[in-house]
């Protein structure tokens, strides 16, 4: 069966994006989920709110350090090998949090995972440019964003009840097997690109021979192309929001200022991965199809701002179908436009640095992740507590930092420029 479908060239790069897939679901699961089991790590670890912002901006720094790393292996030593060995990492680092007894041990686990999946996005996306045609890829960018809202979305409702039911650490401990079994389920099933099985390629600017680019060379080219820096800004100011929200402090804030469960706080939650789902594809074909990414960038940078402002200034005083639209919001304009983001950036340059591009763009959004989550938990902790929950002013104060966010990326989506990729 598996060289039946090597030879054929649309049921194998399916399969291979169906792999991709399931491995960013797991991804988006290892990056959201302390979200849900925040107050029950809290408990259990005898950790504040800033040191449980540490533990999971850890999964970030890690993540952001090594996106240019990736990009260098994901074009040198190739996607395939890259992910495998990283995902065996990811696998150790989710067991040992889940068996880890202090705060100190969750932290080193966390970041274990985080650089054993920091690798997957970058190297996903060079495959697809691999096996996707230039007006195809923005869609099946949307398409793998979307898996990672499937992984969101687990990560709410049904970690809420599983950790209820078993406690948070059980979920993590079965985490780890799973990514260990993808990491050779990559191993054995996903290439680079076709030509790995003797196929043509769907690059038509692509050869046999490939230019060699040195490391340094194609990062200064990256760094110094004046459109590069509009759209990096804009996708790391959109997806800090997501982030530091939907990835940490999003669950807590629906538990402590609304009164909900942790059900019921994960039930709203889950409408960022809604959004997501919907959204990272439907963005991603409108782009490719009205061939107009900067139309949709503006609007949806507009719409995220209205979102920030009404969560800053009304923060307690949300009705709740006002706080299910504010998520759905979130995981439509914040993470579901960031396929744009990629596809703009990848257009910038040729293939042979495709990975190296969207390396150096994938930083800038962790990295705002790592310091906006023990920054968010740091205010609220200047504000204190009212018995065991932050205050509301804390929280404002907090999500003042995703308002501030939502007007830099506003604004830098107006010097966003269409790419030639686009004209065409």
């Amino acid at each position: 069966m598996l060289n039946s479908l090597k030879q054929n060239f649309k049921l194998y790069r399916n399969l291979i994006f169906i792999i991709m897939g399931i491995c960013y679901l797991l991804v988006f699961f290892h990056r959201v989920a302390p979200a849900v089991v925040a107050i029950d790590m809290m408990d259990d670890l005898k950790a504040g709110a800033t040191l449980i912002g540490f533990l999971a901006s850890g999964y970030f720094y890690p993540y952001a350090i090594m996106q240019l790393p990736t990009g260098i292996l994901s074009d040198s030593w190739g996607p395939r090998k890259t992910i495998s060995l990283f995902f065996l990492i990811a696998a150790v680092g989710s067991i040992f949090l889940g068996l880890s007894m202090n705060i100190s041990l969750a932290i080193i686990g966390r970041i274990l995972v985080g650089l054993g999946v920091s690798t997957l996005y970058v190297c996903a996306l060079k495959i697809l440019s691999q096996w996707y045609k230039g007006e195809e890829f923005a869609t099946m960018t949307g398409f793998l964003i979307a898996m990672g809202g499937v992984g969101l979305l687990v990560s709410t409702v049904p970690l809420a009840i599983l950790s209820n039911a078993l406690g948070w650490r059980i979920p993590f401990i079965l985490t780890g097997v799973l990514t260990l079994l993808l990491a050779i389920v990559v191993w054995i099933f996903v290439r680079n690109c076709p030509q790995d099985l003797g196929m043509k390629s769907v690059c038509p600017n692509s050869s046999s021979k490939k230019e060699n680019v040195s490391i340094h060379k194609g990062a200064l080219k990256i760094l110094r192309h004046k459109y590069f820096w509009p759209a990096s800004i804009w996708m790391f100011c959109t997806m800090s929001i997501y982030l530091s929200f939907g990835g940490l402090w999003g669950g807590p804030y629906l538990i402590q200022i609304y009164g909900m469960t942790k059900v019921e706080a994960s039930r709203v939650l889950s409408m960022i991965a809604v959004g997501m789902i919907i959204g990272s594809p439907l963005m991603g074909l409108l782009s490719d199809l009205i061939k107009r990414r900067k139309i949709v960038v503006i609007t949806s940078s507009f719409i995220l701002l209205f979102l920030m402002s009404f969560l800053y200034y009304k923060v307690s005083s949300i009705p709740t179908i006002g706080l299910y639209l504010i998520c759905l919001g979130i995981g439509l304009f914040s993470v579901g436009t960031v396929a744009i983001g990629y596809a703009l950036i990848k257009d910038l340059f040729p293939i042979e640095i495709a990975g190296t591009s969207t390396g150096i763009a994938n930083f800038f959004p962790f990295l705002m992740g790592a310091i906006y989550q023990p920054l968010m938990g740091h205010i609220l902790e200047i504000y204190g507590k009212v018995g065991d929950s932050y205050t509301v002013i804390g929280y404002q104060n907090a999500f003042l930092v995703l308002l501030i966010s939502s007007i830099v990326a506003l604004i830098s989506s107006f010097f966003i420029k269409e790419t030639n990729a686009m004209s065409n």
